[in-house]
């Protein structure tokens, strides 16, 4: 019931649409309860003799010939209602459904983005790509396909039990003396579908993730001729998954036979106990086909509820899943009064600093040091001695465990982290470029910058006279991550994203 009161609130943007899907689906109530009556007029009245009802009286005056053009015609009547409500019904869920996932996927990348380093070194882009992209699409899922059937299941039924207690109350009673049996059946198996259903998504985020690896590592695999073993490592992973799936699918559809059977064993003591009504007089065969024709569609929603309960543990077992990323707070947080720095000086100050990554004990251990404004900088070190995380801790992706990192003389908590940001350039290690035109990755931190800019930067970067040799020169698109340059193409494109950012601290 949680994780449903988190998807009504993270829906409200759709209500709109979901009560015009919820009434849609209610007017198919009354529509679904005159659907037999015609059958029931054609028998009793036309073939039977008995009087024809009211509104048919004064139409077919009295010819039995008449009457059955009126019956006929009020059955396409409302089997037109019917579909036209369908068709209305099946637009808005696709699209609020869609929107729903839309909605939902904009807001986890927003917030992921926002996470620390920390979060996403201990849970790897697959983990999260993978919670954003399938595990939050549940949720049109939970609400399209599953809360609104429920509630109008629960309508109809409701609907149909007062209709049939009104022409037979013993065939209610039998009819509905399978529903303890249902709710057993529904509980056992939500129960089962919902734990088997969060291995499965754990073992399927992990055959992706190697997907992931070997497309983003696809050059060193070639290097080292490990396609094959890649290739066993994501059998062996998916294999797994497999195994999974199938067990839930056999289990949900040993599940649906026991619905399937008690169903039919309640439908047939109601046709026991109905014709032998009839025989005794308390009903007549039209009244019988109408409560046959009842009770069947009163099965419907009751065998809609009980696999949609336990679709829906299914559903929200995925639904956690992105959850857990919205419930991840940032761990670098932002003090109220928080200052506002629009040009720093650039003087940068470490004070017995002290740092540990929780996975290790490598880190930065009561580090001082001082780089005026204006002064060069040369950080130097084995490896794992900590010269990264230096960078990590002056840009505050890290807070320091111990000691303080000052910009200016003020410490770098006291600052807004967006304008903490603003004032540095970063050239990385392996340069990281977009599947855009080098002018839009040129201009990656400085959105408005003009062609004039952009131009000067790459001069600065000696990456001018190389851009203009390509055949559409700075509209030129490079690939994913740049993989249409070399190596040093790459990193001069990156160099001049730096320069033109102009940040006090490069």
């Amino acid at each position: 019931m949680g994780t449903i009161a988190r998807v009504l609130r993270h829906s409200r943007g759709c209500w709109h649409f979901l009560i015009a899907i919820e009434l849609l689906s209610l007017l198919s109530l009354p529509l679904t309860l005159s659907y037999p009556w015609p059958l029931k007029i054609a028998v009793d009245c036309v073939l039977g003799g008995q009087p024809l009802p009211w509104f048919l009286k004064d139409l077919s005056l009295g010819r039995t010939e008449t009457a059955l053009f009126w019956v006929v015609t009020l059955l396409l009547l409302i089997a037109i209602s019917v579909n036209l409500q369908s068709l209305g019904s099946w637009w808005l869920q696709t699209y609020a459904g869609e929107k729903l996932v839309w909605d939902f996927r904009a807001e986890l990348l927003n917030h992921v983005q926002r996470l620390p380093l920390s979060f996403h070194d201990r849970y790897g882009a697959a983990d999260a790509v993978y919670r954003i992209q399938h595990d939050a699409s549940a949720i049109q899922y939970v609400v399209i396909q599953g809360l609104v059937p429920l509630v109008t299941a629960s309508f109809t039924l409701v609907g149909m039990i007062l209709v049939i207690f009104k022409i037979d109350p013993g065939l209610a009673i039998i009819s509905l003396a399978i529903s303890p049996i249902l709710f057993v059946l529904t509980m056992v198996s939500g129960r089962l579908v919902r734990k088997r259903s969060r291995v499965i998504k754990e073992l399927d985020s992990s055959a992706m993730s190697v997907i992931q690896e070997v497309l983003g590592c696809i050059r060193v695999i070639k290097a080292f001729g490990q396609e094959d073993e890649e290739h066993d490592r994501f059998v062996r992973r998916s294999s797994k998954r497999l195994s999974g799936q199938v067990g839930l699918a056999v289990w949900q559809a040993v599940f649906n036979l026991f619905i399937g059977l008690t169903i039919a064993g309640g439908t047939a003591a109601a046709l026991y106990i109905g014709v032998t009504h009839v025989r005794s007089g308390i009903l007549t065969v039209g009244s019988l086909l109408v409560v046959m024709a009842y009770i069947a569609q009163m099965y419907a929603p009751l065998q809609l509820l009980s696999t949609k309960l336990t679709e829906l543990q299914g559903w929200n077992a995925s639904l956690e899943r992105a959850f857990l990323l919205l419930d991840q707070s940032p761990e670098i947080a932002e003090i109220t009064d928080a200052l506002g720095v629009e040009q720093a000086q650039g003087h940068v100050a470490f004070r017995n600093v002290s740092f540990n990554y929780a996975q290790s004990q490598q880190g930065l251990n009561n580090i001082s040091f001082e780089a005026p404004a204006g002064s060069r900088v040369g950080i130097v070190g084995t490896t794992g001695a900590g010269k990264t995380t230096l960078l990590n801790l002056v840009m505050r992706f890290y807070d320091p465990s111990a000691g303080e990192v000052l910009l200016d003389g003020v410490n770098l908590r006291r600052y807004r982290i967006a304008n903490l940001r603003q004032q540095f350039a970063v050239v990385l290690q392996e340069p990281v470029l977009f599947n855009a035109s080098i002018a839009e990755n040129i201009a990656y931190g400085k959105r408005d910058a003009t062609d004039a800019e952009i131009v000067a930067a790459a001069q600065a970067a000696s990456a001018h006279d190389f851009i203009m040799r390509l055949p559409k020169r700075y509209h030129t698109v490079v690939g994913e991550r740049g993989a249409s340059l070399s190596g040093g193409e790459r990193q001069r494109i990156s160099l001049a994203r730096a320069f033109l950012r102009d940040s006090p601290i490069l």
